[in-house]
């Protein structure tokens, strides 16, 4: 999934977009070991797309808290 996609959606889409990854990695890695995935690729693109959204949900994190004390001081 591209970048710019990831980052319109919101928090609780980018949480069930991860899982929905996660469970696919999961499938993918049981095909792997019994020998039935047909593009070895596809494990690292699902591991990659994982990455991007937990760095998407920590900046989430980061920026919120900041935002709001900027704004009250």
């Amino acid at each position: 999934m591209d970048l710019k996609e990831l980052r319109q959606l919101t928090e609780p889409e980018l949480a069930e977009k991860g899982q929905q990854l996660t469970q696919e990695l999961f499938n993918l890695r049981f095909q792997l070991g019994t020998g039935r995935l047909e593009n070895p690729m596809q494990v690292r693109k699902t591991k990659r797309s994982i990455a991007r959204i937990k760095t998407l949900q920590r900046e989430l994190v980061q920026a919120g808290p900041t935002s709001t004390t900027a704004k009250g001081a």
